[in-house]
């Protein structure tokens, strides 16, 4: 299922063994011994929330707080074979997917015929049922590929490519269907850069991706060769060369974060003035929007060269790159040749990863992905209890206040900017667990046996339940994220921060630890997510989610000056070898993790009401709220994928969002003691001040 309309619009929290299924590709149960432990239960995190053997105290929090928090774990960490990465996030994973592969296999042991239950066992075992697709082999593309072998001229390919919202392939441009940024009670089309298939432009024009290309190249020819298209190795060759050219017309990343530069809207009878040489009706045609008269452009000066590039491109090789990017998106559902033809290249080559995950775990994902709310029901109903619903919403009335004491305490922002700020604040909307209206996915056809077919007509459910909302107002009840989700986020548009059950669980939440860790852990993650909606893009969105200007000049000359300095830091910092942190890329997600451990200990103070903090195994409270933000992030990450994230994920490397933040926060330098000539130290004037 495409789910470019959350990236596109909502800043997010993170990136990125259980036994296999009691159910066989049939549905028959399968015999397998009881699991040594119950790995549907959460781990504790030590016996008050924190993992004091973890540490290394060899270090001291002034030469790292990541190191001294972290170290001892890290010291003994290896990431899995079937891991790019491996820390708290993906322990915690773990644990969603064993929950979740649990309620699928209640839900298959169900036989029901119709209804959620018999579509989550349906699709569950169409992924799980491998000699049926290794018995069908590249059978499943010959339609789609019939129909690109059919296409006559560029107005053909332009159609077909329209239609990739709605199953398997890419386009050279990508619609999706969101909230009107500037009228964020209405939905409206964006348009969005695309034609290229690695994972940043980067790859295509710095010298240190060369062996990526050159392996990207070999990859395409394969994907080619296994679905009988001709001249593989020719078409692979002049793909790479087309998606160059792209590469070079296209924003990057730091371009496209730009809230005010992208949005551009325009009359769809004016796109072939702004791009001409694509035929744009037949493009909507194909994507079902032909009823759309006003299209959002996200990068509108890349839109004519791109269009260009295409209009110069012979038919055979837009043919054959529309035929790669659909054999590469149905890969994981074909046979095993495919299959591992992506991961190699994908997983191994990218990322470093050397083995393939488990497949339960892969249909656990698919399921997840295209019925989430579906079998999300039953993950809450089995394991969200009402009680962590209700400690959550207290930690986030302690964050909001929070929020609102250090808004009127800012000596650089105005009184007019305040009380624009804080009326801001108290619109937020706040989502905890799960949706109070589930999706209803009854018209969605799910047949055993039927793997592709299956993960086609799920998107083009999906694609067609956004389309149809376009002259509808906003459902502002919507959720961005499944119940299952290990993740966060806030949503400019409707000025909302959400939360998914599974994150409920430690080392983020733990129901029965120390107050102190759980404000430093998802205390930190909510003033995270608060502060998103203050970030240097957030914040230029109001209180109803419109776009719009509401700071003062001054205002925001100050703001920017210190979001400046901040992002320096991060800029100045070395991950690898001669890579650095982006700081303009990671500028909002570096933002939000200084205003988020900000707030987290300004609610915990608040949480106290004037009592004073316990010392637990000699740790003051204050001590406890930088080790409960410390412990979420430790992780080990393979080069290969550092090298990826760093030149494409808009958050900064784990250890940095440790020991960046906390530079800046006088009250790490108290509680711990820190001086002048520590690594750690900072002198105050340069300390970043912004919320």
């Amino acid at each position: 299922m495409k789910t470019a309309w959350l990236a596109a619009s909502a800043a997010a929290l993170l990136l990125a063994g259980a036994p296999p299924s009691a159910y066989a590709a049939d549905g028959a149960a399968t015999a397998q011994q009881a699991p040594a432990r119950d790995l549907t239960k959460a781990p504790r995190m030590g016996p008050w929330g924190f993992d004091m053997a973890g540490r290394d105290i060899t270090l001291t929090p002034g030469q790292s707080l990541f190191g001294y928090a972290n170290g001892g774990y890290m010291k003994s960490l290896e990431i899995p074979p079937d891991r790019n990465a491996f820390g708290a996030y993906n322990v915690l994973d773990d644990l969603s997917k064993a929950r979740l592969q649990a309620v699928i296999d209640k839900a298959a042991a169900s036989n029901a015929k119709d209804g959620p239950e018999a579509k989550v066992g349906a699709l569950y075992r169409s992924f799980m049922d491998e000699a049926r697709l290794e018995a069908l082999g590249a059978t499943p593309l010959a339609g789609d590929l019939a129909k690109i072998r059919k296409a006559r001229n560029h107005d053909d390919v332009a159609r077909l490519m329209g239609a990739t919202a709605m199953g398997f392939g890419q386009s050279f441009f990508g619609p999706f269907v969101y909230d009107d940024a500037k009228d964020p009670l209405k939905y409206t089309v964006y348009l969005g850069q695309g034609g290229i298939t690695l994972p940043d432009r980067d790859y295509y024009l710095e010298a240190r991706f060369e062996k990526e290309r050159a392996a990207y190249q070999a990859y395409v020819a394969r994907m080619l060769t296994l679905a009988g298209w001709p001249e593989p190795e020719a078409h692979a060759k002049a793909i790479l060369a087309m998606e160059t050219e792209v590469a070079k017309a296209s924003w990057s990343k730091v371009e496209q974060r730009d809230d005010d530069k992208t949005y551009n809207p325009y009359a769809v009878a004016d796109l072939p003035k702004l791009a001409p040489g694509f035929n744009w009706s037949a493009f909507l045609s194909g994507a079902e929007l032909s009823n759309a008269k006003r299209v959002v452009v996200s990068e509108n000066t890349a839109f004519p060269k791109i269009a260009a590039i295409y209009s110069n491109t012979d038919i055979d090789t837009l043919k054959a790159w529309l035929a790669f990017t659909t054999i590469d998106q149905a890969a994981s559902y074909l046979s095993k040749d495919f299959d591992q033809a992506k991961f190699e290249f994908r997983s191994k080559t990218l990322s470093g990863t050397p083995a393939q995950q488990p497949r339960w775990k892969r249909a656990v994902n698919l399921v997840d992905g295209n019925l989430g709310e579906a079998v999300g029901k039953l993950y809450v109903d089995a394991y969200f209890p009402a009680k962590d619903k209700a400690a959550m919403e207290a930690l986030v009335g302690d964050l909001k206040k929070a929020m609102g004491a250090r808004i009127q305490k800012l000596d650089w922002m105005s009184p007019e900017t305040k009380t624009k700020a804080a009326e801001k604040l108290g619109k937020f909307t706040v989502k905890i667990g799960y949706p109070d209206k589930w999706r209803d996915y009854a018209k969605l056809e799910i047949r055993d046996g039927d793997l592709y077919g299956n993960v086609q007509r799920a998107s083009a459910f999906d694609w067609r339940f956004r389309a149809a909302r376009l002259n509808q107002p906003v459902d502002r009840s919507e959720w961005g994220m499944t119940p299952a989700t290990i993740n966060a986020y806030y949503s400019s548009t409707k000025n909302e921060i959400v939360f998914p059950a599974a994150i409920l669980q430690p080392p983020f939440f733990d129901p029965d630890g120390d107050a102190a860790i759980n404000y430093g852990a998802i205390g930190g993650v909510i003033g995270h997510e608060i502060t998103h909606g203050f970030d240097d893009q957030g914040r230029k969105s109001d209180g109803d989610g419109r776009l719009a200007e509401w700071w003062t000049k001054d205002d925001e000359a100050k703001f920017m000056a210190q979001a400046e300095r901040l992002g320096a830091q991060y800029s100045a910092t070395e991950i690898l070898p001669g890579a650095k942190i982006n700081g303009e890329l990671t500028m909002g997600e570096n933002i939000a993790d200084l205003g988020g451990l900000l707030l987290a200990l300004e609610a915990y103070k608040i949480s106290l009401q004037g009592k004073p903090a316990p010392v637990i195994d000699g740790m003051t409270g204050e001590q406890r709220v930088f080790l409960g933000w410390a412990q979420v992030w430790r992780a080990k990450y393979r080069d290969d994928f550092m090298k990826q994230i760093l030149v494409s994920d808009p958050h900064s490397p784990p250890l940095a969002r440790v020991d960046l933040p906390v530079r800046n926060i006088d009250a790490f330098y108290d509680a711990f003691g820190v001086k002048p000539g520590d690594p750690m130290y900072l002198p105050p004037e340069k300390r970043v001040r912004i919320w």
